[in-house]
């Protein structure tokens, strides 16, 4: 049942056309938010996504852009500052999801991935700074990845990203908690999504490996709820922590 907990806040979430950044979206909007969709160059899926909000009574725009460019994250901010006036809630998922060897892995590769995951993060929390130092509920959640914990192979660039995902967020935690500024990394691990091709080879190896301890693979709103939970009232004494949500798959 909703508490509509996010009421009258507005929340970016990158990487939202699909899985599980489009999950969050909707649960942010569930609780009350405005949200603002982002995607590099999923037009439609986001369009889509942006409909069935407005068919729930909630409130969205879309904005295309890189945001792993510097470019690209101020124009997000810029479009949700033009739409809404504010910003309150910044979800940091987009990425994108490789497979290569060590010795095959290009530096195109590398520097690709490390700026989708990574760099975004960054950029975007920067652009966002200056109007989230103005809520009174300002949170910032990265999305992490359970095998930059567990290790896997032929990931190494995704696994290092993810990875300093972990580090940005005890970073910012520190450098904004006296502005009230509460900064989290949310874990999801073993989550049902679409893969499509640019995931290279499909499921990754890792998700053959480990096995939860309550059985069977979690839904994209597992993930969702806790990060719209990080985005509320509740959670205002949370920061700098990474919460997995996994079904104890990281324990196994």
């Amino acid at each position: 049942m909703s508490t509509h907990a996010l009421k009258d806040l507005v929340a970016i979430v990158t990487g939202s056309a699909k899985n599980i950044g489009r999950e969050i979206a909707l649960e942010l909007v569930r609780e009350g938010a405005s949200v603002v969709i982002n995607a590099r160059t999923s037009l439609n899926e986001a369009n889509s996504l942006a409909k069935e909000i407005e068919d729930l009574g909630g409130e969205a725009c879309v904005h295309l852009a890189d945001v792993s460019q510097p470019e690209g994250a101020a124009s997000l901010i810029a479009a949700a500052i033009e739409r809404f006036g504010r910003i309150d809630i910044l979800v940091n998922n987009a990425a994108v999801r490789r497979h290569s060897s060590i010795d095959s892995l290009e530096i195109s590769e590398w520097r690709e991935v490390l700026g989708c995951i990574l760099d975004s993060a960054y950029l975007c929390s920067k652009a966002a700074l200056p109007f989230l130092r103005l809520s009174e509920m300002a949170s910032i959640t990265n999305i992490g990845g359970m095998s930059a914990h567990t290790g896997s192979k032929e990931r190494a660039h995704v696994l290092a990203a993810k990875a300093g995902l972990i580090g940005l967020t005890k970073g910012l935690a520190h450098d904004l908690g006296s502005d009230n500024i509460t900064v989290n990394c949310v874990v999801p691990g073993l989550i049902d999504t679409v893969r499509g091709e640019s995931a290279g080879k499909g499921s990754p190896e890792h998700h053959s490996k480990n096995k939860t301890l309550i059985g069977g693979r979690g839904d994209p709103k597992e993930v969702a709820h806790m990060v719209t939970f990080l985005s509320g009232p509740k959670a205002r004494y949370l920061t700098g922590q990474t919460l997995h949500v996994n079904g104890g798959a990281y324990l196994n």
